[in-house]
């Protein structure tokens, strides 16, 4: 009796801290999005990858960044990058809201929420090196 007691508040411990570090991780403006992209990188899915991401976010907490992806190394930056290899626009609630998995991609590139312009598999490849 005593063990199982023991390891239900083990369990309710766990499961309050992984829901604080959940909640944590929510992020709330697009700058908090790209500070966890840096910090999400997988560079062993970015080997062979030399590309240039732009995004345009409108809306109060907008702005303009850029990605450049370049054989499992990236930099990062505020502004334009020219020749951009894909592009990507979204208003800054959408755009947080696809980072925190409460928009889908494909339900918000359906429903013109995200306007995704130039190569699609490049796009695709994103979410791989920066899920």
């Amino acid at each position: 009796m005593r063990r199982s007691l023991v390891f239900l508040v083990l369990c309710s411990v766990a499961l309050s801290t992984a829901h604080a570090v959940a909640k944590e991780r929510k992020k709330h403006t697009p700058q908090e999005v790209f500070n966890a992209m840096r910090e999400a990188f997988q560079p062993e899915k970015a080997r062979g990858v030399h590309a240039g991401y732009q995004f345009n976010i409108s809306g109060p907490h907008g702005g303009e960044w850029w990605i450049e992806v370049h054989d499992g190394k990236f930099k990062m930056g505020h502004g334009r990058i020219e020749n951009p290899s894909v592009t990507l626009a979204a208003s800054d609630k959408d755009w947080v809201a696809l980072s925190n998995d409460q928009l889908s991609g494909i339900w918000a590139t359906l429903t013109g929420r995200l306007k995704v312009r130039g190569d699609q598999s490049l796009a695709r490849k994103l979410d791989e090196m920066f899920p």
